[in-house]
């Protein structure tokens, strides 16, 4: 037993230097790596400026522009009527096809408007023959009453039988103008230039007045309604009110078309209709822009959008949305000092145009405000190295990190180990 005991108090001993050695080990470690830390510290303090970009404020004037979704029409979408009744006899356009105001589109049987007219010209040669015979009896009776030798009863019988003659020839001749105007709608044009429908009624058919046989749509100029949210639509007022005597140059008035495909169509257009109402149903107020087609590029029942200039908004300044952060107190940008030191700096900002934020309080002209690269700002009054474009930055980007890799042998020591 006395044995056993020696011999594992002998183990004990044994295991208890291995423990030791460990400790000691362990406890040289830590002071090295206390070492190291304060190294690092040292080449953290020798680190340079982060790189960062920046932008000089100024002041300037820009649009406020919406786009909204829209439909286009044509500037008249007219409806051809026969004015008369008969049987359809030809059609004379290509269907489809592009006619000019006055272009004969159908004819109607002209032969019962032609009979009318010549019995209305015959009606006329009778009414003007009775106006002749009493033309020449006034004249023989108006004599001989100065001569006293008919009485006024005789006269005034003559004087009457002239008016009357006088009232039936008037009444002859409208009745020619109206046969012959008639005879005229036998030939059907069309009221204003622009495309062909197709035609709703064939040849042979016999068509009461007001028949409609085709539909045209002018091509040139297009409308495009669309609609304005009430805000938005308040706001163009009130900017159009405050340019009121200056329509012309007024910007408010334009419009820029955006074909489909999102690019900007060439012609500008004008805004020459606002409601002055509001709809109940959607809350907004319909608009319309009209726009010129000369080539036909725009076809009626397109979906487009209508880019509109709101209001114009006059010395003010615009800072890139990258710049502006969220700070202790709302929203902050970085602004440098004369020794490149950035501090922070509260602004009120307005809506975003473009992809820059309106700057309504905080900054003035010639501020120098850090646009990239804020990320690396730790505190107000750090110095920052400042660039004036992206590519600059990028190339300053890449030298730190080339100069931090070769700062840094240990750990190329250790990847080759």
């Amino acid at each position: 037993m006395i044995r056993q005991h020696i011999h594992q108090s002998s183990n004990q001993r044994v295991l208890s230097r291995p423990s030791t050695y460990w400790s000691l080990l362990l406890f040289a470690a830590l002071l090295t790596g206390c070492g190291s830390g304060d190294d690092a510290g040292q080449q953290g303090g020798d680190m340079p400026p982060p790189p960062v970009t920046v932008a000089t404020m100024e002041r300037t004037s820009v649009d406020v522009n919406e786009d909204y979704a829209g439909r286009i029409r044509g500037a008249r979408e007219v409806e051809v009527r026969v004015r008369v009744e008969g049987v359809l006899n030809e059609r004379l356009y290509q269907e489809g096809q592009l006619v000019e105001k006055g272009d004969s589109l159908f004819q109607i049987a002209p032969e019962p408007f032609d009979v009318s007219v010549r019995a209305a010209e015959a009606q006329k040669q009778t009414a003007q023959a009775d106006l002749n015979q009493s033309q020449r009896e006034w004249d023989r009776v108006s004599r001989l009453y100065d001569q006293n030798a008919v009485s006024e009863r005789e006269r005034d019988t003559a004087l009457s039988a002239l008016e009357l003659s006088q009232a039936a020839m008037a009444v002859a001749e409208a009745e020619v103008s109206r046969t012959r105007l008639l005879l005229s709608y036998t030939n059907v044009i069309a009221p204003v230039s622009g495309v062909t429908s197709l035609e709703t009624l064939s040849e042979g058919s016999l068509l009461d007045a007001g028949t409609m046989v085709t539909q045209i749509t002018q091509l040139d100029p297009v409308h495009v309604r669309f609609a304005l949210p009430e805000q938005d639509a308040t706001v163009q007022r009130q900017a159009r009110l405050a340019r009121e005597g200056n329509e012309d140059n007024d910007p408010v008035r334009k419009g820029t078309l955006i074909l489909p495909g999102g690019e900007a169509y060439e012609h500008s257009g004008e805004i020459d209709f606002t409601a002055s109402t509001i709809d109940a149903m959607t809350g907004t107020v319909t608009a319309r822009a009209v726009f010129a087609n000369p080539d036909q590029q725009l076809v009626p029942g397109q979906f487009v959008r209508v880019r509109v200039t709101l209001e114009t908004l006059d010395d003010v300044i615009l800072v890139a949305e990258e710049a502006i952060s969220d700070g202790p107190d709302g929203l902050q940008v970085y602004v440098l000092d004369e020794d490149n030191r950035a501090n922070s700096r509260g602004v009120k900002t307005g809506r975003v145009i473009d992809g820059k934020r309106v700057i309504l309080e905080g900054l003035e002209r010639g501020d120098r405000v850090v646009v990239n690269g804020t990320a690396g700002i730790q505190q107000d009054g750090m110095e920052v190295e400042a660039f004036d474009s992206e590519e600059a930055l990028e190339e300053a980007r890449e030298e730190q990190e080339a100069e931090a890799e070769a700062m840094d042998p240990d750990e190329d020591a250790g990847e080759e180990g």
